[in-house]
């Protein structure tokens, strides 16, 4: 055992209640280390449509052009892009909380298991083992998928064709790639990446760290109930109940609540790798 920081295990998990706690966390894929195949498309034709609940883990980059389409034509395409990413990145937080579960049951840890464990305590801004497993457990793909579509306007935004930004996330460090905004509100910025899944991983991160998705998280933990889920968002937007209330309409007029059910295809190779 080094001398970085680990959780005090005999404040915490000397109760029966914490090992419930930790063997309750929802595990629904599997622990499986996978890479996603990147694909870099010329057209939205070349946009691989999505026809059943085992998703292959496609992450698609140079994506733009949805105002061209019909709105049909769109909301296909835009679900074809966006969801596969939200599941890579939530199955990757998964995967990482998975490994927080093992070690705060494990005694003996390693520098490695240090240093990991503290890397969450600062990516997830947490305090404790409880804090951190709440913060890490990831809320409904409906509703990732649902703020994605208002955020980003089904694709069609500046903020997303430009920066590849789909959750409207602001930058204040002139340091890192980013993009102005065309705002009455002065000097604006948002945040510019590499491909969507960054702005998807710090959408997470905002709704884990953030205090004013608190209640948010604690009730994302004890229920996947669309419903009581929504209106802990309402300080997501400045419109408030009315962006619950769009987010809600969103939700039931598409039938995303049917891909929260729906998972990665872990064992999918791409063809170069078969």
């Amino acid at each position: 055992m080094t001398g970085l920081p680990r959780p005090t295990l005999g404040l915490i998990l000397v109760s029966a209640f914490f090992a419930t706690f930790i063997s309750g966390c929802k595990e629904e894929e599997e622990d499986k280390v996978f890479e996603p195949v990147l694909l870099e498309i010329s057209s939205l034709e070349d946009i691989v449509p999505i026809t059943d609940s085992l998703v292959k883990p496609f992450l698609y980059h140079n994506v733009g052009g949805f105002d061209t389409l019909t709105v049909q034509e769109n909301k296909e395409k835009f679900i074809a892009v966006v969801l596969p990413a939200i599941l890579i990145v939530k199955h990757r937080v998964r995967q990482d909380l998975r490994k927080v579960k093992d070690l705060v049951l494990t005694d003996n840890w390693s520098k490695k298991d240090s240093l990991f464990y503290q890397a969450q305590l600062d990516r997830f801004n947490a305090d404790s083992p409880f804090d951190l497993i709440i913060r890490m457990h990831t809320h409904p793909t409906s509703i990732a998928l649902a703020q994605a579509v208002v955020e980003s306007g089904w694709g069609t935004s500046r903020f997303f064709s430009e920066a590849n930004n789909l959750f409207g996330i602001w930058s204040y460090n002139p340091d890192r790639p980013r993009i102005a905004a065309k705002s009455n509100t002065g000097n604006v910025h948002l945040r510019k990446y590499e491909d969507i899944s960054g702005s998807i991983v710090d959408y997470f991160e905002t709704i884990a760290r953030a205090r004013a998705y608190r209640n948010f998280r604690i009730a994302s933990y004890e229920t996947g109930d669309i419903n009581k889920l929504l209106p802990h968002l309402s300080s997501y937007s400045e419109r408030g109940t009315e962006y619950v209330d769009q987010l809600r309409t969103i939700i039931d007029q598409n039938n995303f609540q049917q891909y929260d059910h729906f998972v990665l295809d872990l064992q999918y190779s791409s063809p170069s790798e078969e």
